[in-house]
């Protein structure tokens, strides 16, 4: 178990999302698998923060995915954002976020399945 809690970040366009973990409607959270986020396991406590809001969750699971396509073997698109249906809108979203298509290529992704 990691000593320190990692914080992850919200925009403030995605509180909507943040929310949805929150009440527990989304239960797993996906990161590029950066240095940050790599050693994330399963029992360790995670803060989610956006803007001056700030909750903790323990995570239930944490797995490491080497692309997009691996992630979506085990988990649909819309467990990973409500909004989102196809693996297409998914690689998209994934995409849209600065860096992200180049941070994905070489860390891979980790999903953290929340409790």
């Amino acid at each position: 178990m990691n000593e320190a809690v990692v914080q992850l970040q919200f925009r403030a366009e995605n509180r909507d999302i943040f929310e949805a973990i929150r009440a527990g409607i989304k239960k797993v959270e996906t990161r590029a698998a950066t240095e940050k986020f790599r050693d994330i396991q399963s029992g360790d406590e995670v803060m989610l923060i956006c803007e001056e809001d700030a909750f903790t969750k323990t995570v239930k699971r944490a797995e490491i995915f080497s692309s997009i396509s691996a992630l979506l073997k085990k988990y649909k698109p819309e467990d990973i954002n409500p909004r989102r249906r196809t693996a297409k809108e998914l690689r998209d979203m994934y995409h849209s976020f600065p860096d992200y298509e180049e941070k994905i290529e070489k860390h891979g992704l980790i999903a953290l399945e929340l409790e």
